[in-house]
């Protein structure tokens, strides 16, 4: 499983550990990701989901994950969050 948010695509970065004497070591800097259920309320249905936790206070800032999907842009979504967003719509559009 990649360590990657599902909704923001925040994934691993890389630098370096610095000494006092001023020696670099390459370090990893991990996501922090959290294994969350959230409610769609268009589909009626949850969705777990592995999320960063910068991304669940933008989903509750947003109202939902209904409404950071339709909000979001298609390419910053992953193919799954695509798929969820146009079965968002089809609900809303035919509702």
């Amino acid at each position: 499983m990649s360590r990657r948010c599902a909704l923001t695509g925040k994934g691993v970065q890389t630098g370096n550990n610095v000494s006092h004497a001023h020696n670099k070591t390459r370090r990893r800097y991990l996501p922090n990701l959290q294994q969350v259920s959230l409610m769609s309320d268009a589909l009626g249905k949850r969705v777990s989901l592995r999320v960063s936790v910068a991304a669940i206070r933008t989903v509750e800032h947003k109202g939902g994950l209904d409404a950071f999907l339709l909000d979001a842009r298609d390419g910053d979504l992953n193919i799954e969050m695509r798929r969820l967003k146009k079965q968002i719509k089809n609900v809303q559009v035919a509702a």
